[in-house]
């Protein structure tokens, strides 16, 4: 085994789930929302996926990390586990969780700078209710055309055009990917 940090030994080490010497907001922050998977989770939500099935269908994530992550946002406060049917819940983000999305938002932004490559993310977030006709959002999550930060429920999400898109990324059949098809609310449930 490469014990000198390179690619060998990358992803072999086991890590906490907290920084108990860390004296920072930060680290506080991360324990919550720092584990893999935890923020496509919360993105799911933001676009309006509640139900686990979905959740679980729209990310492939293994069933046993999406419920210790749920039950980790659910216990932070995050998101708030509601029945929908006899023995079934569904996750809604609360007011803490809806805080989130500045944070989600510019690091998604940074994704389609420094990750994605020509052309860009392949959403764009549109401020619907801007009393100034709306733009989509620029850095920090802020509407250009009326300076303010918008609420995630006035904001409208909505596929790259596609004539914008390259072509080498693989198109999801699920239900929630082919309802993200098409321009949405956020926080409107989905599927």
């Amino acid at each position: 085994m490469n014990l000198s940090g390179g690619d060998g030994y990358r992803g072999r080490v086991p890590l906490g789930k907290d920084y108990d010497r860390q004296d920072c907001a930060l680290a506080r922050a991360l324990e919550v929302v720092g584990e893999r998977w935890t923020m496509l989770v919360l993105r799911d939500c933001f676009f309006g996926v509640r139900r686990f099935a979905d959740l679980r269908a729209h990310l492939d994530i293994p069933r046993a990390v999406l419920s210790d992550r749920l039950a980790t946002l659910v216990d932070a406060g995050i998101l708030e586990r509601r029945p929908y049917a006899a023995g079934r819940d569904e996750y809604v983000l609360t007011e803490d969780g809806l805080d989130l999305w500045p944070a989600l938002f510019s690091l998604a932004r940074w994704g389609d700078r420094h990750r994605v490559g020509p052309g860009g993310g392949r959403r764009r977030f549109r401020h619907a209710d801007c009393p100034a006709g709306g733009a989509d959002l620029a850095a920090g999550a802020v509407c250009p055309a009326c300076g303010t930060l918008p609420a995630p429920s006035s904001l409208e999400t909505r596929a790259l055009d596609p004539d914008d898109d390259d072509g080498t990324r693989p198109e999801r059949d699920d239900a929630v990917s082919r309802a993200l098809r098409r321009p949405h609310r956020l926080l409107a449930p989905l599927p």
